[in-house]
């Protein structure tokens, strides 16, 4: 298992991650947008980032998504999985909507995390912001927001990019993991500490995002 960003390294990444938001934010009210919005965190750990962002971003609404029931491989995972509720104790109606999750894989966790949204409300749009971008999608998801692009096709969006520094959704380009290797998001206080590392993807608790 090695370490790609320690606890300061994720700090800024997370810092960066709030700022996009903030901009998209502020662009949309400077637009005339004056829906109210809500920052929805995905368990577990993309409600830990979610609740890190809201100090700063101060949404009207925020929640939780416990998506164990709605993912497709439910039955691979456990013949009693463990359900958390979901918080989302408002109207999703007409809202301005962001899902956070921390790392972004095959699109399946989202898939369910949207299916479970529009079986709660009909929120006016949804953003999707996400930590880390592992790449390997299976399912055709784009996050909106990236802070950490580990997706394998930095070289060549970087060839395109006004700022060669700069990945998908404005986050930092990386070197790409390779295949057989799992990214995991480390965070407090779900974690003793803040980190994400690379481990190979047979470690048992693998599995797809």
């Amino acid at each position: 298992m090695r370490v790609i960003a320690d606890e300061t390294r994720v700090a800024a990444l997370v810092d960066e991650l709030t700022q996009a938001i903030a901009r998209e934010m502020a662009d949309a009210r400077a637009a005339g947008d004056a829906a109210p919005w809500a920052l929805i965190g995905i368990r577990s750990r993309g409600d830990d980032l979610a609740r890190r962002m809201a100090v700063k971003l101060k949404p009207e609404q925020f929640g939780t998504l416990d998506i164990t029931l709605y993912r497709d491989d439910l039955s691979e995972i456990s013949s009693q999985p463990i359900v958390r509720p979901t918080e989302i104790p408002f109207s999703l109606d007409g809202l301005n909507v962001v899902l956070v999750d921390d790392v972004l894989m095959s699109g399946r966790s989202v898939r369910a995390a949207l299916q479970l949204l529009m079986d709660l409300g009909r929120p006016k749009r949804v953003w999707l912001a996400v930590l880390v971008d592992r790449g390997r999608r299976e399912l055709p998801i784009a996050p909106d927001h990236v802070a950490l692009d580990l997706s394998g096709s930095a070289r060549s969006r970087a060839a395109r990019a006004a700022k060669p520094s700069l990945g998908r959704g404005g986050g930092e380009l990386a070197d790409a993991v390779d295949a057989d290797e799992l990214v995991l998001v480390k965070l407090k206080p779900t974690d003793d500490d803040d980190a994400i590392v690379v481990a190979p993807a047979k470690m048992k608790g693998a599995g797809a995002a």
